[in-house]
């Protein structure tokens, strides 16, 4: 169970802020972080990775602060944080060193699954195996939580359908996925959940299968927490 409680975040000198009453992600979700630009889903996924201070409150797996847990979770972002004058090969070395969990025998069948290059230097592969070179190193990592920070913005439709669908196809069942990106027609049938944020706060929290029996579509919870003031978790009456 991730745990987010009072969770206040704010920049030095910037408008950009972040504020987490509380929310709960049980084991094995796969849950969308939505939102438009400067909504705060960067922060918040760099917040839950332990990745800078925060002002107040606190970030718990299974009751224990995630800083102390940083072997549990893979961060894959669309930046990447290969170290380019490797081949896959010696990244999974250096992998190896460094996380305790890693799979090497995984990591090899992944990157033959994706068809990579293993003997090329990483700063020649293209933006699509660059994201396919992420998501095996995080695979690999054999991490109960899976964060993905915006990992297929640039990349061609195709690419991002196949990532998407390898990514999903991957997983044993017990990880926990946190993705957020702007493709949400392209996820919509992908994600358990759905968290958007507005301006620093959780505007909706709400379950794919509540919105279906609502004959509702993200894009239009999206658009209604836009617009809708002040900002409150979403329900629909029974």
């Amino acid at each position: 169970m991730l745990e987010l409680k009072y969770v206040d975040k704010r920049y030095p000198a910037s408008p950009s802020k972040l504020y987490v009453n509380e929310l709960a992600i049980p084991a094995g979700e796969i849950v969308g972080i939505l939102g438009e630009n400067g909504s705060g889903k960067t922060t918040l996924l760099k917040t839950i990775m332990g990745l800078g201070e925060i002002q107040g409150g606190e970030v718990r797996i299974d009751g224990r602060p995630v800083t102390e847990q940083f072997d549990r979770i893979a961060f894959i972002t669309e930046e990447g944080s290969f170290l380019p004058n490797l081949n896959p090969v010696q990244y999974g070395r250096w992998l190896g060193e460094f996380f305790p969990r890693f799979d090497p025998a995984y990591y090899a069948e992944l990157l033959y699954d994706y068809e990579l290059p293993v003997s090329r230097k990483m700063r020649t592969f293209s933006k699509g195996q660059k994201l396919q070179l992420e998501i095996c190193a995080g695979l690999a990592k054999r991490a109960d939580y899976l964060i993905l920070d915006e990992p297929f913005v640039g990349k061609d439709i195709f690419i991002r359908q196949e990532s998407i669908k390898r990514l999903i196809s991957s997983l044993n069942g017990g990880e926990t996925v946190l993705l957020s990106t702007h493709l949400i027609d392209e996820i919509e049938n992908v994600i358990d959940r759905a968290v958007i944020l507005d301006k620093g706060l959780v505007g909706a929290d709400v379950y794919m299968d509540e919105i279906r029996e609502r004959g509702r579509s993200l894009a239009e919870l999206m658009a209604e927490v836009r617009h809708s003031r002040p900002k409150i978790r979403m329900s629909w009456p029974t």
